[in-house]
């Protein structure tokens, strides 16, 4: 399992506990450090679990997410999932990932927003939707007839891929936060390799609110619609 953090003291404890407490346990957590300047490290270090903590100096989501997949995968790993330093994962995440790749080669789980930040009546039912619909416009975008698979809803911090398809497509690429949607680049990769791609509600996260709260609906969504925003200074790491 791999965890990209960047400065992430303040909401890696929630992670790391709803990690502590899944239902199946058999896992190493791999939390790749982005060069944070807080206790993000430390605080990594002290999961209640096997964990290893990674540093990858070089900045950005997709680049820190690759260190940990390749590590893992160096580590000896087959079976590969990713969330992020600021998501809570269900209690059944892990087993439901596990179960899933017995399967399908790439999962592509649900995200809903975080409880615990309150949410509004429109950022849990709006906000949701319109991402959805924009999925809806990228299968239009994103179409190909090379890929094996059709495009789907991808979200980088919920996700599950086999070692074999993360070696076979490339991985992730390898690139600033804000110079492409990595999530998607992945998915895209993997859709050229494999036909065995699915989008998985049933593979849950809560997620931050804290980009759309940061940078308001307009530009958060402009971010994912191709990046047509692209923040600048450190607001670019509210991931």
């Amino acid at each position: 399992m791999v965890v990209p953090a960047y400065n992430e003291a303040r909401l890696l404890p929630g992670t790391l506990a709803a990690l502590a407490a899944q239902s199946d346990r058999d896992f190493t957590l791999v939390v790749v450090d982005n060069a944070s300047t807080d206790g993000t490290a430390t605080l990594a270090a002290g999961f209640a679990g096997d964990v290893r903590v990674v540093t990858e100096t070089r900045p950005g989501a997709g680049t820190a997410a690759d260190t940990g997949f390749r590590y893992a995968i160096a580590g000896g790993a087959t079976k590969l999932l990713r969330t992020d330093a600021d998501c809570l994962p269900a209690r059944d995440w892990v087993a439901t990932g596990r179960s899933l790749l017995d399967r399908v080669e790439l999962a592509c789980g649900r995200s809903v927003p975080r409880r615990d930040e309150n949410p509004t009546w429109a950022q849990r039912r709006i906000y949701p939707a319109v991402v959805r619909a924009a999925a809806r416009i990228g299968r239009w975008q994103h179409r190909s007839t090379t890929a094996r698979a059709p495009f789907v809803l991808v979200h980088g911090h919920n996700l599950a891929v086999t070692a074999d398809l993360y070696e076979r497509c490339g991985g992730t690429p390898r690139e600033a936060l804000e110079d492409g949607a990595e999530d998607v680049t992945l998915l895209n990769r993997a859709r050229e390799h494999s036909g065995r791609i699915i989008r998985a509600d049933n593979l849950v996260v809560e997620t931050s609110l804290r980009r759309l709260r940061g940078w308001g609906p307009r530009r958060t969504l402009l971010w994912h619609w191709d990046r047509r925003y692209r923040p600048t200074g450190e607001t670019v790491h509210v991931r």
